[in-house]
């Protein structure tokens, strides 16, 4: 597996990592027949939905919220649930965790192992930090969870993954980190894990997987 290093100062952020190798044998039609499955749970569940009964006590929102951010998944769910989005079917892969966050409501995302250079070390920033990201220029903030190889930050619980190691449709070889944010119960991490696991294993079932919380 992947090293990854976390630094003392994260010891209350449990982070969830998933790292998997797929085969050329995806099930494309079963994983979004799964989606379909999953999608209509979620709408049967959202009937009278009220954004602050369900994200009001969410431990991401509150965290988003000290920055002055709205938590993305929020706007997600809202955005696919009531607003007519389509979910986005082109590369499963980098899929699953969306509809893992769509879900569970915890934050993940998708990094190619192959362009990460050396381990990969947690921090917890202190200053703004600047990185390129995937929609341009971005930085961290102070008391932000971000991780870095040995070419720099790979990504920022509140600013996202940088543009050099985010997944492609050609990445096959992956890690899925699920964040943590202070003191979250790891029982809410163990739980996203199983469950994206489940969603790897419909689309790959030959794909090796590992997976660890630190």
């Amino acid at each position: 597996m992947i090293e990854i290093k976390k630094s003392n100062e994260l010891d209350n952020f449990p982070i969830g990592i998933v790292e998997v190798i797929y085969s050329n044998k995806l099930d494309i039609k079963a994983f979004y027949e799964l989606v379909d499955k999953e999608l209509d749970k979620l709408y049967e569940l959202s009937t009278g939905y009220d954004r602050k009964s369900i994200f009001g006590d969410n431990s991401y929102y509150r965290f988003f919220k000290k920055f002055k951010k709205t938590y993305p998944v929020l706007l997600q769910y809202e955005s696919i649930i009531f607003k007519n989005r389509e979910f986005p079917k082109n590369n499963p892969i980098i899929e699953i965790p969306f509809l893992l966050e769509l879900t569970t409501l915890v934050l993940s995302g998708t990094h190619d192992v192959t362009k990460i250079e050396g381990p990969v070390n947690l921090c917890l920033s202190h200053n703004k930090t600047s990185f390129e990201g995937m929609r341009g220029e971005a930085h961290t903030y102070p008391g932000d969870l971000f991780a870095m190889d040995n070419r720099g930050i790979i990504f920022s619980e509140i600013a996202g993954s940088d543009a050099r190691t985010c997944a492609s449709k050609d990445s096959t070889h992956v890690i899925y980190p699920i964040f943590g944010v202070p003191d979250i119960n790891k029982d809410i991490i163990a739980n996203a894990i199983n469950k994206l696991i489940s969603y790897i294993n419909v689309l790959c079932p030959d794909a090796k997987i590992e997976y660890k919380i630190i």
